[in-house]
């Protein structure tokens, strides 16, 4: 027989009903759930590729080597709405 040490934490009232809204079945305990919602975070974290190319970016907006978005969808022949 296998024996999980468990501990108790608090949590708010409407957290818990975040969490019950969270489950992929009735019987999955808060554990799994909590787990579940690790897993997930660190593979959307943002590498450090990303930041780089998200501060490049910003750089191009600012020295304005962009091109408006009614440029582009005119030369794609795409109408914007609004």
């Amino acid at each position: 027989m296998i024996t999980l040490e468990t501990t108790m934490i608090q949590v708010k009232k409407d957290t818990v009903t975040k969490l019950k809204r969270l489950k992929d079945y009735n019987r999955e305990s808060y554990d799994e759930v909590i787990n579940k919602l690790i897993e997930s975070t660190g593979s959307e974290m943002l590498t450090e590729r990303d930041i780089e190319d998200i501060k490049q970016g910003l750089e191009d907006i600012r020295a304005g080597r962009t091109i408006p978005i009614h440029k582009v969808a005119s030369n794609l022949g795409v109408k914007l709405r609004g």
